[in-house]
């Protein structure tokens, strides 16, 4: 594909609407996830497990609100219904909301909310000295709010059960993942294609965003758009850059449909690329093919970052995290929140499983110069990895098949 050569009234018209037939998580899906999350309760010795407002609450219950100072969040026992937890004023919509129903407890705004947590504990029969688990994305003010106000019970780390029920995506997730992706590949392929000499970040950044919204998305989720030396600043820079012929340039870019989240990088030059931008682009390209391949069932995620970081030891670059190299983890998992374990880093010693989600992106950070960052997903399937995207074939060819 040619870099560069339309204008952006063109590029735009050449996209349309690819979220047909996309359908939203089935209420029997969360079901079949709250009871998937209640065995492994019981399993754990926990009495009931504290839901806060984000993306746990969403993934078991299907009840969309995002978290804030004020305490909205669900119990979910160990046995029996979900009960919401909410300010009065806000009950109607929080009914609204629902997918999972169930009975809410308000509070108001005098009320401490977090003695309304501990009366639902006492009336589902989870008394002092049970294990109560807290969503591990409960704010700190909230988590000591409810130890003050459920004294002698066993307060534990929520994500065994969230992380573990999260990281095996379902066919319906890994559908919604894919169109994801697919969506934000040909936003990719538009905004490489309007790319000229004189453009900045942020018309690109504006560009980005209209067009995700033109493939049925409300926008991007984020992007990054960097070109030259700031490409060697892996999440950006806090300045607009300008094009000019022979810049590096990186685009990290993503949207959402029915709040699953796509994440695709892609890195090129603009104009004819030095020899050390084609070494260093190849060396990208082999360490995420080895990283790739390193993906296999039972496997310690752990051995795909180390997989990753052989690869490129062995073209000069690292040891370990030095620069240039690889300043991050090789990749992460992705789902609702776009950053979610398990992890493709060191140390991680869970092991890969049926409909894992992850990406593969070890970058190259060259200090001074530019970085080269390739980024696409995977997901384990029972045979093996499959990829979400297929990678780069090629510097001059960074949306083909590789």
């Amino acid at each position: 594909m040619t870099i560069g050569g339309k204008n952006k009234e063109a590029a735009l018209d050449a996209l349309a609407n690819m979220t047909a037939g996309a359908a939203p998580i089935a209420l029997d899906e969360h079901r079949a996830r709250i009871a998937r999350a209640q065995a492994l309760m019981a399993a754990q010795g926990i009495a009931a497990l504290y839901l806060n407002a984000g993306s746990n609450l969403t993934y078991f219950t299907g009840t969309m609100w995002s978290p804030s100072e004020r305490m909205v969040g669900a119990v979910l026992p160990a046995r029996g219904s979900v009960v919401y937890i909410a300010p009065a004023f806000e009950e109607s919509t929080i009914r609204k909301f629902m997918v999972v129903e169930g009975d809410v407890a308000c509070w108001d705004e005098h009320e401490d909310p977090a003695a309304r947590l501990a009366g639902v504990l006492a009336r589902l029969g989870v008394k002092a000295g049970a294990t109560l688990a807290i969503d591990e994305s409960t704010p700190l003010s909230m988590v000591d709010a409810i130890r003050a106000a459920t004294p002698g019970y066993d307060l534990r780390n929520a994500h065994p059960v969230t992380s573990h029920c999260r990281a095996r995506k379902s066919g319906a997730e890994i559908a919604l993942i894919q169109r994801a992706m697919d969506m934000t590949m040909a936003v990719h392929k538009a905004a490489a294609s309007i790319l000229h000499e004189g453009i900045t970040t942020a018309e690109v950044e504006e560009f980005i965003h209209l067009a995700h919204r033109k493939v049925g998305a409300r926008g991007s989720y984020f992007c990054i758009v960097l070109f030259g030396e700031a490409t060697s600043y892996p999440h950006g820079v806090n300045y607009v850059q300008t094009l000019k012929p022979g810049d590096t340039v990186l685009i990290d870019t993503g949207c959402k449909v029915h709040n699953y989240i796509s994440d695709i990088t892609r890195t090129y030059v603009f104009g004819e690329p030095s020899e050390r931008q084609r070494f260093v682009w190849d060396a990208e390209r082999a360490a995420q093919r080895a990283a790739f391949d390193a993906a296999r069932l039972g496997v310690p995620c752990e051995e795909v970052d180390k997989a990753a970081r052989r690869s490129l030891e062995a073209n000069g670059f690292g040891p370990g995290y030095k620069l240039p190299g690889l300043p991050h983890r090789t990749g992460h998992g992705i789902g609702l929140d776009i950053h979610e374990g398990p992890y493709l880093v060191g140390g991680e010693r869970r092991v890969l499983e049926p409909g894992m989600c992850f990406s593969n992106e070890p970058m190259i950070v060259v200090p001074g110069e530019f970085g080269i960052r390739l980024e696409d997903h995977f997901y384990m399937t029972d045979t093996g990895p499959e990829w979400f995207t297929q990678p780069a074939a090629r510097l001059e060819d960074p949306f083909g098949a590789g």
